[in-house]
């Protein structure tokens, strides 16, 4: 067997398992009860390949002073910063640990967590619940506001959730998204449909909780007002979903693309873990009044796993509504879609756009066309300001180094 043909056997095994994969949310429990990095000592995940603290951008390091704040690791701010500095925590990539998160992407022990099984192939996920917009943790800002959503999270939102799924057994995530593109949603940046389908599954069972009435109204409230809710769960979904084409030999399709504000990084199915980087770059976008490209922070998050699985930017041809969020035209939209299918393997079989006559989502990015093409893949994304205590400044569109796919094509040939 010729090695093109060893290729393009391994890339059809990668598209067969994305393919099959059929997700479920199965509940929520804190990060520490299901991730054992977690689990001892003081330890944060974070988004993008592996990163040192000295070469955390700043929206990456004011989002773990606040996390350490948060888990009263430090008095105050400063405080954080300077126990970081000096070793006091330990740093991984969310990626290395099952566990995904957006943008700066920090996960800490007592966060709530959602947790994910693809029961097809049995790889699980996890990932924590979306803050909303604005003021965050993930976008960098630390202050009061933040710290006391994130704390009702952790002992309202987080149990409540727990409680609920338990009730409702596991519900279905890869049927749901498939609806919600079929409704307007490309399920990263724009996600109105699907989180309104995710209420509607676990609304009866949060009635029958333990919980009070007044903490159930808070949760629907919280969520109804959040219409990025189903955005973490669309990233726990691609990952458990990707992680099944790990360890493929030979195959060139790409399994995780995400970026920590210093470096991009990238995986390949035939490399396995291996993480192939390249400096991280900014996003053109549509930035809040006030702001300019001036005032951002690189690129952050685990997100872009979406578009590796077919949907976010791949999608964005059956979300017209986008535009006005990210900063295009409803006819670029659609164009930004159909440039992404001569540089992937398949359509999706059930990730469908019904403004193109129901056509799959372009699925598995293929880095031989990309460096064939020169098209790179396109990804929406949130941009975060660059300063403590600011939060999120615009939206927009994002594409990868090709630096990091030449980079990843060279590591293919010595193992083919």
């Amino acid at each position: 067997m010729k090695t093109e043909e060893k290729i393009v056997a391994a890339n059809g095994e990668v598209i067969e398992r994305l393919q099959k994969a059929h997700v479920f949310l199965t509940g929520a429990s804190t990060a520490r009860e299901k991730i054992p990095f977690l689990s001892e000592g003081r330890a944060l995940l974070h988004s993008g390949p592996p990163v040192a603290w000295a070469d955390m951008c700043s929206g990456m390091k004011n989002a773990v002073c606040g996390a350490m704040v948060y888990e009263g690791w430090a008095e105050n701010l400063d405080a954080a910063a300077e126990l970081a500095a000096a070793g006091g925590v330990a740093f991984a990539s969310a990626n290395d640990h099952h566990a995904v998160g957006p943008m700066a992407g920090i996960v800490s022990p007592s966060m709530p967590v959602w947790c994910f099984c693809n029961e097809t192939y049995g790889t699980h996920a996890y990932v924590t619940f979306n803050e909303g917009l604005g003021k965050t943790l993930r976008f960098g800002a630390n202050g009061p506001e933040v710290l006391r959503r994130l704390k009702w999270m952790e002992t309202v939102l987080g149990p409540t959730m727990a409680e609920a799924l338990a009730l409702s057994g596991p519900i279905d995530l890869t049927e749901l998204l498939s609806r919600g593109i079929q409704r307007g949603d490309e399920a990263h940046n724009r996600n109105k449909a699907c989180t309104s389908l995710l209420i509607r599954a676990i609304a009866p069972y949060l009635v029958k909780t333990s919980a009070s009435r007044e903490d159930i109204f808070d949760v629907l409230k919280f969520f109804d007002g959040n219409d990025h809710t189903f955005l973490n769960l669309s990233m726990g979904l691609s990952k458990a979903t990707m992680e099944a084409a790990y360890g493929v030999e030979r195959s060139t399709i790409v399994t995780c693309m995400c970026t920590n504000g210093h470096e991009f990084g990238l995986r390949v199915a035939g490399l396995g873990t291996q993480w192939i980087t390249a400096p991280a770059v900014y996003a053109k976008g549509n930035y809040f009044e006030g702001y300019t490209v001036a005032d951002a922070n690189p690129t952050m998050g685990d997100s872009y796993v979406s578009e590796a699985n077919g949907i976010g930017g791949f999608a964005m041809g059956a979300a017209p509504g986008i535009g006005r969020f990210i900063g295009i035209t409803a006819a670029e939209a659609v164009q930004m879609t159909l440039d992404m299918y001569p540089i992937t393997a398949a359509e999706h079989a059930l990730f469908r756009i019904p403004a193109l006559n129901f056509r799959g989502t372009p699925l598995g990015i293929d880095i031989r066309k990309v460096l064939e093409t020169g098209v790179l893949p396109v990804i929406n994304t949130g941009i975060a300001h660059k300063e403590p205590g600011v939060g999120q400044i615009g939206a927009g569109i994002v594409y990868p180094p090709m630096e990091v796919f030449e980079k990843a094509w060279k590591a293919m040939e010595k193992v083919l």
